[in-house]
C-alpha cells in the first residue's frame, strides 16, 4: 500500500477512493441543490400532504440554499382550489419540515396550472382490415413478440368498441 500524490490536495490510499468520487457530477450538483429533497418530495406528496391537498396541486419545483434550510417550494395549483391550498401553506410546511426532520421549506408559492377540464378525449380509430395485421403478426418468427402483438391487438379491439 503506497499513498498516491497527483497534484492533489488529499492523498489516497491505492484503490480506495471516497465515495464521492464515484458518483457523476451531474447527480452531485443536484444533491447539492438539494434535488434528493425534490425527489423525495414528489415521490412522497401524497403521504406529506392530505388527499384533498395533493389533489389540488403538486411540487413544482423547490429552491434551497447551500445550507439545505429555508427553501421555496413552488407548488402547481388547480384553478379553483388556490383558496384552499392558500388555507393550508402553514400546514404543509409543517408537514413537509416534519417529514425531512429539519426546516427545510420556510416559503411556499402558488402558481396556477392552465389545466382544462374541458378536453376532448381522444377516440382511438377503428382498424378496419383486421385480417392483414393478423396475417402479418402470424409471419413474426418469436413467440414473445407474436404473442405480445396479439394481446396488443386484442385490448386495442376492447378499447375501441
Amino acid at each position: 500500500m503506497h499513498n498516491k500524490n497527483n497534484n492533489k490536495t488529499q492523498t489516497y490510499i491505492q484503490g480506495l477512493r471516497p465515495f464521492s468520487n464515484s458518483i457523476p457530477k451531474t447527480l452531485k450538483k443536484h444533491l447539492r441543490k438539494g434535488g434528493y429533497n425534490y425527489s423525495n418530495m414528489v415521490d412522497n406528496w401524497t403521504k406529506m400532504v392530505n388527499k384533498k391537498i395533493s389533489d389540488a396541486c403538486y411540487p413544482m419545483t423547490v429552491k434551497i440554499g447551500k445550507d439545505m434550510k429555508n427553501g421555496i417550494l413552488v407548488l402547481n395549483v388547480t384553478r379553483g382550489k388556490e383558496l384552499e391550498v392558500e388555507y393550508e401553506k402553514k400546514n404543509i410546511i409543517e408537514k413537509i419540515n416534519s417529514f425531512f426532520g429539519y426546516n427545510c421549506i420556510s416559503k411556499i408559492i402558488l402558481k396556477i396550472s392552465q389545466y382544462n377540464k374541458n378536453k376532448q378525449i381522444r377516440v382511438l380509430p377503428k382498424i378496419k382490415d383486421i385480417d392483414t395485421i393478423v396475417s402479418k403478426i402470424n409471419k413474426v418468427n418469436d413467440k414473445h413478440l407474436k404473442s405480445s402483438l396479439n394481446n396488443f391487438l386484442k385490448a386495442y379491439n376492447e378499447k375501441t368498441k
